[in-house]
């Protein structure tokens, strides 16, 4: 439990001692827990951003923003980890001296941040962040840009996850879904969109082939969806071989095994009932 003394710089200074020893403790419990590298490293926002796929930004004025949105930076990630507590003393008189403020009641004004989705990046403001996550206030005003990516940013947590994102949105260039379909294709192992962008353009190839007309990929990625993809699905379903993964990855190992075992496109009981016996 905090105490203060009454005198704002003592107690400006048992805040930052205090955040640095949980920052220490935090480094202390990753490592006891085997976590990865990246739990508490801060989002790199120029990462994201290549990761997701850069569209479009407008400013959208000063706005009140949680403190847990906040889960990156422009260019200050290594001062703070990713609750934003000093990683070391570099920061100390400049915190202090922002702290000392805030006890005193002195106006502080907003941070700048970066929005993607529900998401902030800082450009500016970090260590009046992180006072603001020693002294336990929820939320901080903001003036706000709004980024707009090719992909929704929901689902990353840690660094990791920008390499399932990154990928995602280089298979979507080549196999370009829309609506519903785009949704559904989901994997969690990020090579597997390579591999699924492989086999499409492949089917896509032979069936240019096939009818001797050449079809860009929107249509290509909308007739694999609809002729290849859902059918597909639908008796995977039937035979019960969804399993415990998505439809993208059952559809995807499913493929793989027709390839392997019978080089052909013919769909039947039998083949089924093949693939069937080398389910995992």
């Amino acid at each position: 439990m905090n105490r203060d003394t009454g005198f704002p710089r003592a107690d400006a200074e048992a805040d930052f001692l205090r955040a640095r020893r949980r920052q220490v403790l935090s480094r202390l419990a990753k490592w006891l827990r085997g976590e990865p590298d990246d739990v508490n490293i801060m989002l790199p926002f120029k990462e994201v951003v290549d990761a997701l796929g850069y569209v479009s930004e407008r400013r959208i004025g000063t706005r009140v923003i949680t403190l847990d949105s906040i889960v990156g930076s422009v260019d200050r990630g290594r001062d703070f980890d990713r609750r934003f507590r000093p990683t070391s003393g570099r920061v100390r008189e400049r915190w202090e001296r922002l702290a000392l403020a805030a006890r005193r009641g002195e106006s502080i004004p907003p941070i700048q941040v970066y929005r993607i989705g529900d998401l902030h990046f800082i450009i500016d403001g970090h260590h009046r962040v992180s006072v603001a996550h020693a002294m336990g206030v929820p939320t901080i005003e903001a003036d706000v840009v709004e980024v707009r990516t090719k992909l929704d940013p929901s689902g990353i947590r840690y660094r990791g996850d920008l390499i399932v994102k990154d990928y995602r949105r280089l298979f979507l260039e080549r196999v370009p879904l829309t609506g519903q379909s785009r949704a559904s294709v989901v994997f969690s192992d990020a090579w597997d969109y390579s591999r699924l962008g492989e086999h499409v353009e492949a089917w896509g190839f032979r069936l240019m082939q096939d009818e001797g007309v050449f079809s860009d990929r929107a249509t290509i990625a909308k007739r694999w969806y609809e002729e290849e993809y859902e059918p597909v699905v639908a008796m995977m379903r039937q035979a019960d071989l969804i399993g415990d993964r998505t439809e993208a990855e059952a559809y995807l190992w499913v493929a793989c095994e027709r390839y392997r075992l019978i080089r052909t496109h013919r769909w039947d009981d039998e083949v089924i009932e093949a693939v069937r016996s080398r389910k995992r």
